[in-house]
C-alpha cells in the first residue's frame, strides 16, 4: 500500500536520490529551479508517496507571484518512482496537492511540464501566455490553473519567487548532498 503525507526532513536523501533518478542531465540547471532556489515549499504543499517505508514519489508547490503583486504557486517538482511508473501515482499525488492548495485558499497554479500530461488536471498554456519565466524556458511547456476562476485573468509578466527563505545551514546541507552525488 502506498501512503501520500507530509513530506518530513528525514525524507530530503530519498527526494534527491529520486529526482535524480526521474530527471536525466542537469535538473538543477532548470529555470523553474530558480524560482525555488535556497527557499521553502509553500506551508502543507510538500508531499512523499512512502510504500513500506520507501519513498517512491515528491511533489511539491511553492510560492511566487505570477506579474505583479499576483500570489500564485510553482508545481514542480513532481516524481514517480520508474518502477512504478504509469501506475497512477502521479495523478492521485496531483489530486491531493490540488485539493490541497484549493482548501488552504490558493487561486492559481503555475508549473512547466509536460501539456497532455497536465491538461487533464485543468493546465492550459493560454492561462500562462502573458507570463514570462526568469531564464530559457519551452513556452508550450509553460502552463497555468486556475483553482479559483479568474485567478490568473491579466497576470503578466515575470515570476518571481516570493516564498520563505531556506534556513542557511538547510541550503549548505542540500547543496553537499548534491555534490556528493555528482562525484
Amino acid at each position: 500500500m502506498i501512503e501520500i503525507r507530509a513530506e518530513h526532513g528525514h525524507d530530503v536523501p530519498a527526494r534527491e536520490r529520486l529526482l535524480d533518478a526521474c530527471f536525466a542531465g542537469n535538473r538543477r540547471a532548470k529555470t523553474s529551479e530558480r524560482l525555488r532556489e535556497g527557499r521553502l515549499p509553500a506551508r502543507g504543499l510538500a508531499f512523499a508517496a512512502t510504500r513500506a517505508g520507501r519513498l517512491v514519489g515528491t511533489l511539491r508547490l511553492w510560492h511566487v507571484e505570477a506579474g505583479l503583486a499576483r500570489p500564485a504557486l510553482l508545481l514542480g517538482p513532481l516524481a514517480v518512482d520508474p518502477a512504478i511508473q504509469g501506475q497512477g501515482l502521479g495523478s492521485v499525488m496531483m489530486q491531493a496537492a490540488l485539493g490541497r492548495a484549493e482548501a488552504l485558499g490558493h487561486g492559481a497554479v503555475l508549473l512547466v511540464g509536460d501539456a497532455p500530461y497536465y491538461a487533464r488536471f485543468g493546465f492550459a498554456g493560454a492561462l500562462a501566455e502573458a507570463l514570462t519565466l526568469p531564464g530559457p524556458f519551452e513556452r508550450a511547456r509553460f502552463l497555468g490553473l486556475e483553482l479559483r476562476p479568474g485567478a490568473l485573468a491579466g497576470a503578466e509578466g515575470m515570476v518571481r519567487p516570493t516564498g520563505v527563505l531556506a534556513p542557511v545551514e538547510r541550503v549548505a546541507d542540500e547543496a553537499a548532498a548534491g555534490r556528493r552525488r555528482a562525484a
